[in-house]
């Protein structure tokens, strides 16, 4: 790929690229503050569906990480944004935290468990039976079952956390009915961001940890890709993918004078 420095727009993951484990990547700060500085445009985007833009927003200032809430784009909000463009003004059951009931109200969705056109299934801390059973017969009956992101699983300190992709996929196992992911590897996300930039896909780069969402989404849609080797992928894992990123780095910090 050409040198970084000509790329006029950046899009970056945030777990494992600017934060891993409740601290700041090194450099991350200043990476940003480079792109500023080069009055390069960019984009936090996060399958993270937990937490809102504000919530994240004072989640990485306390890190010492400065993105604005209008920086950010999460999983809620290119979901909310697709039903939005699918069928506006619609209705959805929905399962999740704040961050996904939030984006759809925004757009002009109503929340109904009786006849919603969707089941809306988002990561939460509060999964329950009879949501899940809920959701089960609303997707048996015909509703579209949109998801927000397919990670099966997250990390903490403890260990792994089950993930939105993991209940979607019991609720598949019922009712034989495979969800629409919305979240990376789905290239919807970048196309979103490269519209929000008003950028070309042969001027920006996604940067990204994960090669099965970061990458691929953004090889998919046409942008020069760098995998960082501070989140959950080995430099030994990358080899076993049909799609490759244009190149690879310790962490965001390798990338500072470059952009």
């Amino acid at each position: 790929m050409e040198k970084l420095s000509s790329a006029h727009h950046w899009l970056c993951d945030m777990d494992g690229v600017l934060i891993n484990h409740g601290h700041m990547v090194k450099g991350a700060d200043v990476f940003l503050e480079r792109l500023r500085s080069q009055e390069k445009g960019f984009l936090v985007l996060t399958n993270n569906a937990l937490f809102t833009p504000g919530e994240i927003h004072d989640t990485l200032a306390r890190l010492g990480i400065n993105v604005t809430e209008e920086e950010l784009w999460t999983s809620s909000l290119a979901t909310a944004q697709f039903l939005h463009g699918q069928r506006p003004k619609g209705r959805a059951f929905v399962i999740g935290e704040a961050a996904i009931h939030d984006a759809l109200s925004d757009v002009g969705y109503v929340e109904d468990a009786q006849n919603p056109d969707y089941v809306v299934l988002g990561e939460t801390w509060t999964y329950n039976f009879e949501d899940i059973t809920t959701a089960v017969r609303l997707v048996e009956r015909g509703c579209s079952f949109v998801v927000t992101n397919p990670e099966t699983y997250g990390t903490s300190p403890e260990g792994l956390l089950p993930g939105s992709g993991a209940l979607a996929a019991l609720i598949q196992s019922v009712t034989n009915v495979r969800p629409y992911f919305v979240g990376k590897p789905n290239s919807v996300m970048i196309r979103d961001a490269l519209n929000i930039l008003g950028a070309h896909s042969k001027s920006t780069v996604m940067v990204g940890d994960r090669m099965d969402t970061d990458i691929r989404a953004g090889v998919e849609a046409g942008v020069d890709t760098v995998l960082v080797l501070s989140g959950v992928t080995r430099r030994d894992d990358v080899a076993r993918y049909a799609y490759q990123p244009s190149r690879i780095v310790d962490s965001i910090a390798d990338l500072i004078d470059e952009a």
